[in-house]
């Protein structure tokens, strides 16, 4: 995919392969020749551009390039709590009762215990949590290479995305190549232990590659797509590639 900015005399034009984003005119006269007349036009133009932003981020997304990492001395302690909710209102999932669902484009197992998930391969790494809201902090993450788990379900790796749907009805989707990134983890433990309430229980999906709001947490569905879902927070107007 090719990204163009084209500028000319009183007009600039944002592309993506041969598809035009958006255009502006007289975008030196404080963008005078883009209808800004109402609340919708406004939207609109914002949507394109950050729809560009998106573009543009996933073309400089190396699949290959690893988050830094980080010595079990620099673990922040406690690490924060933080979601859309106050922490009385995490919500509470019987660990016995409780089933992933995986639905779309994938044509293996459909349906996990958390026995069954615990039984695959672990791994751990110790990465930065970074939040738009300007903070970060680190944490010792511990579960599945999420590419792992998507084989052993059948996804076909050649969709375009992967939604993800929570417990505390949030949700969130990613790109493909993002879910198949070697630290991208099905997220199981935090720091040894049973992943807890607060941070996610039953499981998280860690990405050290996205900013916070793109790493769900109390996950309960997995769909493997081609159409675009976008999310809570994306739907609301923040980026949705939302890389770090």
């Amino acid at each position: 995919m090719r990204i163009i900015l084209r500028i000319g005399d009183d007009c600039w034009t944002a592309r993506a392969g041969s598809d035009a984003l958006f255009t502006c005119c007289n975008w030196n006269k404080s963008l005078s020749g883009c209808d800004l007349s109402s609340d919708k036009s406004v939207n609109t133009m914002l949507r394109r551009i950050s729809f560009f932003n998106d573009d543009v981020q996933a073309l400089l997304f190396d699949p290959n390039k690893m988050a830094p990492t980080y010595p079990e001395s620099m673990i922040t302690r406690p690490f924060p709590f933080n979601a859309f909710y106050d922490i009385d209102d995490v919500p509470e999932v019987d660990a016995a009762t409780y089933r992933l669902q995986v639905g779309g484009r994938a044509n293996g197992k459909r349906v996990w215990t958390l026995d069954e998930l615990h039984a695959l391969p672990q791994q751990d790494q110790i990465t930065r949590h970074i939040c738009i809201e300007g903070w970060s902090a680190i944490g010792r993450w511990g579960g599945v290479r999420f590419a792992d788990f998507l084989k052993r379900a059948g996804a076909d790796t050649t969709a375009r995305y992967v939604s993800l749907h929570c417990a505390d009805n949030y949700w969130t989707s990613i790109d493909m190549p993002t879910a198949l990134h070697a630290q991208t983890l099905l997220t199981l433990t935090y720091d040894g232990q049973v992943l807890p309430p607060k941070y996610g229980f039953p499981m998280k999906l860690r990405m050290p590659t996205k900013l916070g709001y793109k790493n769900p947490k109390h996950i309960v569905a997995i769909t493997v797509t081609n159409d675009y879902s976008g999310g809570y927070w994306e739907n609301q107007g923040y980026n949705w590639f939302g890389g770090s």
